[in-house]
């Protein structure tokens, strides 16, 4: 017994030791995360105004009514908050898949020893994503501007260029102004389907080739790791094999990259639902709220017009929707197990199949 206790006695002191090496990290964070998180949790569902405390007496719980507002009243704050999803949501759909493939081609590109200067480009493609976000989106509005050089290049090209931050349109209107009454008369969350089938505005497009110009290089790194990790011998396996530069890719190398992938796409999500900071700087929602975002209406709402309940509210809706978001594309991403019965039927399967007729003339012949 004695030499039975003496194991449990240094594992409970290896876990004290653990607990106090940690205590200083989890006391950080309580104080700085856990306990603003409880009190945004509390604010989104009391009525206060930002003047005084928060746990004041005169601050009463309103429960659900700050969140009932927004996702069903039926008024201007529906409204706003409808358009804001309507509008990060179009962010998020063209945003996510260019930034995540735009970010493996270099990772590929890059990663390739016939390419002279791989240190160059690699620093190159990153460097956009180390720039601060604030200097980078006032560089976007002199390039994006109506005489800027994004303009100058299409009617150098023959074409005419839009007044990128000032259009509402939406992209995928493709010019009408009307669309037909079975979409303009049904609305979700306030917004016709014809504002929601609309793509996002010519404004926000620009915002959109920001993300994806500004994010790419950081996840090139991401997958770069994840291509330097691998192991060469399986594709040169399949090179031998007859296998094209293809097939290599998608049979071999992309499989491989399932993790890095996770990765890239949450961390993409995440951002794409979290955009202020280019929108703050360069449109404040406008024009005609096509660039109005959650973050951004948060922000409105808490330090504009003083509505902190309905701001905290936003925020906690769309940490909703981020989870919502990265649960769904890691079930899709999350490789597929097999059970060991259907395992021990493609063994006895090809065992089988090893017996058959082939197998016997085989050892006829021989």
């Amino acid at each position: 017994m004695a030499n039975a206790s003496a194991p449990r006695r240094i594992r409970s002191g290896q876990a004290l030791s653990g607990w106090l090496f940690t205590a200083p990290v989890l006391l950080i964070l309580g104080v700085f995360l856990l306990v603003p998180v409880l009190m945004a949790a509390w604010v989104s569902v009391s009525d206060w105004t930002g003047r005084g405390s928060p746990f004041a007496s005169g601050v009463n719980l309103v429960g659900g009514d700050n969140y009932a507002r927004l996702t069903s009243g039926g008024g201007l704050a529906a409204s706003d908050f409808g358009t804001s999803l309507k509008n990060n949501l179009w962010y998020v759909i063209l945003v996510v898949p260019t930034q995540t493939a735009l970010a493996l081609g270099l990772a590929l590109l890059v990663n390739r020893r016939v390419l002279r200067g791989r240190g160059f480009f690699r620093t190159a493609y990153y460097f956009p994503s180390v720039t601060s976000s604030v200097a980078i989106t006032v560089l976007w509005l002199f390039l994006f501007s109506t005489t800027g050089a994004v303009n100058a290049v299409i009617a150098a090209l023959g074409g005419s260029g839009p007044n990128w931050f000032n259009d509402p349109n939406g992209l995928f209107h493709f010019g009408a102004q009307q669309g037909p009454e079975f979409l303009t008369a049904n609305t979700t969350l306030g917004v016709s389907w014809w504002d929601w089938l609309g793509g996002p505005s010519v404004a926000m497009t620009a915002f959109i080739l920001l993300a994806v110009f500004t994010t790419s290089g950081t996840f090139m790194l991401l997958f770069l790791a994840a291509l330097q990790n691998l192991s060469a011998e399986v594709e040169e396996a399949a090179e031998v094999d007859g296998a094209g530069s293809w097939q290599r890719f998608w049979r071999v190398t992309f499989p491989q990259l399932r993790p890095a992938l996770f990765t890239v796409i949450t961390l993409g999500l995440i951002g794409s639902w979290q955009v202020f900071d280019q929108i703050a700087v360069g449109s404040q929602g406008e024009p005609g709220k096509t660039t109005l975002t959650p973050a951004y209406l948060s922000y409105q709402n808490s330090f504009g017009q003083n509505e902190w309940g309905a701001g905290a509210a936003i925020a906690f809706i769309l940490f909703a929707i981020i989870i919502v978001f990265t649960v769904i594309q890691r079930l899709v991403l999350t490789e597929r197990t097999i059970s060991n019965a259907k395992a021990q039927r493609i063994r006895r399967a090809y065992a089988d199949a090893g017996r058959g007729p082939a197998s016997g003339r085989r050892g006829g012949a021989s």
